[in-house]
């Protein structure tokens, strides 16, 4: 029997499918959510890109359209966010969303009662740098597992739930590096083109609160959502968005010879 956990809002579960997008996705759906509104997508070459906002903080919006519970392994940058480990999407520590619900997951679960924020930066001030392991930065994942059938158990907040662990803390400890990540302030360092590259910080302090419950999911895939982010330089170079508001494009525009005549100073222009 694995341990799961849960928010007070969303829940949560302890413990190779290709990526879906669109309609394959089942209704299942992940999506970034910058200043309260879900971040466009671009589909390119089998693809599904976001545009990483530099220094703007972020949450991961997941959704369950099932009229049973779901447990999603969610991992940024290669990282599960309520642990900060690298495991197989069996084993990873999940959220488990009650029927129909869909919540916001704000940022790295460092412990029972608090998450740090996401927030967009460079690979060089990232948490997967400070982590010591960027090989995935620029990516986010859910992958969603229906639950095998069960023996009933007591109801969640009531006084037989005697199976339901004191929430546990998640790898990120206090001194972890925060806000002073988005400011270009500090001392200039070479850094190579890679370390230029979208990544996500570990920001600010927010209350969310988790506890530990019982959920034990079918080891097949019922879905799975892979999004890759970068800034908007990159996604220009990849072919994801035009060059239309590139000066360089524009210039490739340029030609010597219009259909004009020369200005007559005996006219008004």
């Amino acid at each position: 029997m694995r341990y799961r956990t849960l928010s007070i809002v969303p829940l949560l579960a302890l413990f190779a499918a290709a990526p879906l997008s669109g309609a394959a996705r089942q209704a299942f759906s992940l999506t970034v959510v910058v200043d309260g509104c879900e971040a466009r997508e671009y589909e390119h070459l089998g693809r599904v890109y976001v545009e990483a906002l530099r220094g703007r903080d972020f949450s991961l919006r997941i959704s369950n359209p099932t009229p049973e519970r779901i447990a999603v392994a969610l991992s940024v940058d290669g990282r599960n966010v309520i642990d900060a480990r690298r495991t197989s999407t069996l084993e990873a520590a999940k959220w488990v969303l009650s029927p129909g619900e869909t919540i916001d997951v704000p940022g790295w679960q460092v412990s029972g009662q608090t998450s740090r924020k996401f927030f967009f930066t460079e690979t060089s001030a990232s948490y997967a740098k400070w982590l010591g392991d960027t090989r995935n930065v620029g990516t986010i994942e859910a992958v969603f597992f229906r639950e095998k059938r069960r023996r009933p158990v007591a109801a969640q907040g009531t006084a037989g739930g005697g199976n339901v662990p004191e929430p546990l803390s998640a790898a990120a400890p206090p001194d972890a590096p925060a806000t002073e990540a988005r400011s270009e302030a500090a001392a200039p360092q070479r850094k190579s083109e890679a370390d230029r590259f979208a990544a996500t910080g570990i920001g600010d302090r927010t209350a969310f609160a988790v506890q530990w419950i019982e959920f034990e999911e079918d080891p097949a895939p019922a879905a799975r959502i892979a999004l890759r982010y970068e800034f908007r330089r990159e996604l220009v170079r990849l072919g994801v968005l035009p060059r239309s508001d590139d000066a360089l494009a524009a210039r490739e525009r340029a030609r010597g010879f219009e259909p004009r005549y020369a200005p007559d100073p005996d006219r008004p222009r």
